[in-house]
């Protein structure tokens, strides 16, 4: 999943931090595309250009990160023993195979033993198999005891099998030692154990998380539990390395069929993209995009006058004030629903300014 929204998402982000180009209306005031334009009295203004985009935002919800259920994998110990080296600290991270403990433990030796003993009577069993066979196809003997030779070979070979399984279970070693290793790559999340401290087969000494796979589980209010669906695209703002905003991408997967009667919101659970700042247990915003189209503008352009949104609109040279019905509010955008066209030039700074000045 990638973690960086489509193309669309970045041209909004464009359109966000950069003034869009003027008018023609604006050229004639002296203002060359995508740079302030000049107010009558001189004042300096951003402009911005009313901007067709598909995913209307919904809304923004609290989220929190967590890990899928199947990237946490608990690593044990076969046999109960004593750890006699420990290679991790919990936050590392590990390759598939890595060794993660030495715990030395008494069955590994009677193991490897018997593994021993299971070896040497599967040959055996194997060469009387073998003779029995040769002397019954020459007439020598009765056929019902190749037959019953050749049955204790396939037992003896089973024994030998089952030993090696055993013996391959930990990593066991010659002296009575296993070597507890890795099965995925990811982090450490978990150490359980220290050097010389007990291991039984019962607990789980490692656990490690898998890489780039994250979920968010979300609180959808009434409202929007009707609209939200899975394949919904969502999108989480975090702080970047260059102090800007870095956008992560996913999709909704799963919505619940029915509110908790306690918190009143029905929760809902999507599927992102690994990136820096994505960590399980971090507290995010998710903003949900629907599927239909809409119309939007810099947030910042949107101001209230006489309890009513608005936006100033270029008129001409002028800059008028026009009554507007924001959609929804997400990702530095506005989405406007009503009173506003496609191309329309918008300020998007100056806004207290203009709000004097048409007071007068």
């Amino acid at each position: 999943m990638k973690t960086r929204p489509i193309a669309l998402l970045a041209a909004l982000a464009a359109m966000a931090g950069l003034p869009a180009c003027s008018s023609p209306q604006s050229e004639q005031a002296g203002s060359d595309a995508g740079e302030p334009a000049q107010a009558p009295d001189g004042l300096a203004i951003e402009t911005a250009e009313v901007m067709e985009i598909d995913g209307v935002p919904l809304g923004s919800v609290p989220g929190t990160i967590t890990l899928p259920p199947e990237a946490r994998v608990a690593v044990t110990a076969p046999f109960p023993g004593a750890a006699v080296r420990v290679y991790v600290i919990e936050g590392q991270r590990v390759a598939r195979g890595d060794p993660l403990a030495l715990v030395r433990a008494a069955e590994p030796v009677q193991i490897s033993g018997e593994l021993a003993r299971a070896r040497s009577a599967e040959k055996l069993a194997e060469a009387r198999a073998k003779r029995l066979a040769q002397l019954a196809e020459e007439g020598i003997i009765a056929e019902a005891r190749a037959d019953e030779a050749q049955a204790e070979y396939e037992q003896a070979r089973a024994t030998r099998a089952e030993a090696a399984r055993l013996a391959a279970l930990g990593g066991i070693g010659p002296d009575g030692t296993m070597t507890l290793a890795a099965p995925i790559t990811g982090r450490v999340a978990h150490v359980g154990v220290e050097t010389g401290g007990g291991v039984d087969g019962m607990g789980a000494p490692f656990v490690i998380e898998a890489d780039g796979a994250y979920q968010v589980e979300l609180q959808l209010p009434e409202r929007l539990a009707r609209e939200v669906r899975p394949g919904m695209a969502v999108e989480i703002a975090l702080p970047g390395a260059d102090g800007g905003a870095l956008q992560v991408g996913g999709r909704i997967i799963a919505v619940a069929p029915s509110i908790d009667p306690a918190t009143r919101s029905v929760m809902a659970r999507a599927s992102i993209g690994a990136a820096p700042g994505v960590v399980a247990g971090r507290n995010v915003s998710v903003m949900i995009r629907g599927g239909s189209a809409g119309l939007a503008v810099p947030e910042r352009a949107v101001t209230r006058i006489g309890g009513a949104d608005h936006v100033f609109v270029r008129e001409g040279e002028d800059w008028a004030p026009r009554p507007v019905v924001v959609g929804a509010v997400g990702g530095g955008q506005a989405v406007i629903a009503e009173g506003l066209e496609a191309g329309e030039t918008v300020a998007a700074s100056s806004i207290a300014e203009l709000k004097a000045m048409s007071a007068e």
